[in-house]
């Protein structure tokens, strides 16, 4: 939601961030200690009175809730950041809820949104966004609501 919102040009203080060769703890480790040493390096001296680093909170996968992959979460400059990797899913043709998930690519990642305008991502090394249904932003610029699979596929 946070690039669907900044094309809006609406604030959003909730981010997701998805990592393809990283676990998202592993990632949120790494944040944590690149402030910790930014930190000591301007102020080496009063690291007693330095702010706290921000605290990592991990939701671990629990497959019988759907939840197939675990995410890290933190507070980082008064933003909700959760950190996760691309997946892909299969569904059994029942439900929903996924029989199996795995590591994806964007795109499988894309894919699995509930609607393409949630399905954009903004690459931090192009500087560009990044819409791999390749209706995201025509839906958003036209007020559409259209997902990325065919409705029924989505939401049953």
């Amino acid at each position: 939601g946070w690039v669907r919102d900044k094309v809006l040009g609406l604030s959003s203080h909730d981010i997701d961030i998805a990592l393809d060769t990283i676990s998202g703890s592993q990632f949120a480790d790494l944040i944590v200690s690149h402030l910790q040493l930014q930190q000591a390096q301007l102020s080496p001296t009063s690291l007693s009175l330095s702010k706290p680093p921000p605290k990592i909170g991990i939701i671990n996968a629990n497959p019988d809730q759907s939840k197939h992959l675990e995410t890290a979460t933190m507070k980082l400059f008064s933003h909700s950041i959760d950190f996760t990797n691309l997946r892909g899913e299969e569904y059994a043709s029942h439900s929903r809820i996924p029989v199996n998930t795995w590591r994806g690519t964007p795109y499988q990642d894309a894919l699995r949104r509930d609607l393409t305008v949630n399905a954009l991502f903004y690459n931090l090394h192009t500087h560009t966004i990044e819409d791999y249904t390749q209706l995201g932003l025509l839906d958003l610029k036209e007020g559409v609501a259209r997902c990325p699979l065919p409705p029924l596929q989505t939401f049953t």
